[in-house]
């Protein structure tokens, strides 16, 4: 997916950016066609893998930064790198700068990387797509490249910067396809430094900042506090959510059920809450509860609740 979002973000803090795509592979490869990173004068973010491959590719990007056309190179992994893989890529570079982000169009970034007019080929992945809403997979097409176009990033909340909830953050946080913004009391409950790509929101009563989630938003309340965690309960009821999960034991929710009950809340709407989180068999580690967490959010047709009642 192209991330058109986190690529204008880079370009507005860093100036001239190069993206690195795996364009295809063939055979063993460190990743898949589509995965790609960012690469700035100063940093980089994301990863296609590979170690040597990487390595080589950030130093070439850089390379561009000052003006370089687009880059496209095949490698094969072991008689040009020495590695063990069997396989090959073929990597296209690109800078970017504020006048030059690409533009979406019918769902898709598709951009010529020689300057070429666009083929035959590519309108009409184009046009399918637009009257059929047909996908198309990253792909490199007579001089064009076409990649499926990163929709807005699913909105997470994380209320408790505790161990497990750090532990979530470090589980989830490096996924392109989440968004988090992390509550709790007081800027020191945070890690330092934060990791890149979150929003941390020291709210001393958080229960106020319920009112800034957007109403699509995902929920995991691991907070210090049983009272605050029945009261952030009570507040997203209120407030709405897409899901909404709690960590504590059984003995714990049905406790709460009751609570939320007697604060006017319907049986229904009551379990839309997912109580306890995480999968049991992987145990109560921090890690371990944020590894079963992120299995059911990465599985969206799966619930917390289900997993609890296999």
């Amino acid at each position: 997916m192209f991330d058109l979002g986190a690529l204008t973000d880079c370009v507005a803090q860093n100036g001239p950016t190069a993206r690195i795509v795996i364009a295809a592979h063939a055979g063993s490869a460190p990743r898949e066609a589509g995965t790609a990173m960012l690469v700035w004068a100063t940093g980089q973010s994301g990863t296609i893998g590979g170690g040597a491959l990487e390595w080589q590719a950030v130093c070439e990007a850089r390379a561009l930064l000052s003006g370089g056309a687009a880059q496209v190179r095949s490698v094969p992994l072991g008689p040009a790198l020495g590695q063990c893989c069997g396989g090959a890529v073929t990597l296209v570079t690109e800078v970017f700068g504020a006048q030059t982000l690409p533009i979406p169009r019918a769902g898709l970034i598709a951009r010529s990387l020689d300057g070429s007019d666009m083929p035959l080929a590519v309108q009409r992945i184009l046009d399918r797509a637009r009257a059929q809403g047909s996908p198309a997979h990253t792909q490199k097409i007579q001089g064009w490249m076409i990649e499926p176009f990163a929709a807005r990033a699913r909105p997470l909340w994380i209320w408790g910067a505790g161990h497990v909830g750090r532990a979530l953050v470090d589980v989830l946080g490096p996924l392109p396809e989440i968004q988090i913004s992390w509550v709790d009391i007081t800027a020191d409950r945070f890690p330092e430094p934060l990791p890149q790509n979150i929003a941390a929101l020291p709210v001393a009563d958080p229960l106020r900042a319920i009112a800034l989630a957007p109403l699509d938003a995902e929920h995991l309340i691991v907070t210090f506090s049983h009272s605050l965690d029945l009261e952030l309960c009570h507040g997203l009821l209120s407030h709405g959510f897409a899901s909404c999960g709690l960590i504590g034991s059984a003995t714990k929710w049905a406790r709460f059920r009751s609570r939320l009950s007697a604060l006017g809340h319907s049986p229904t709407a009551i379990a839309r809450i997912q109580c306890p989180i995480g999968s049991p068999a992987l145990g109560k580690h921090p890690q371990a509860i944020a590894i079963g967490v992120a299995s059911h959010i990465l599985n969206p047709r799966r619930t917390l609740l289900q997993e609890q009642l296999n």
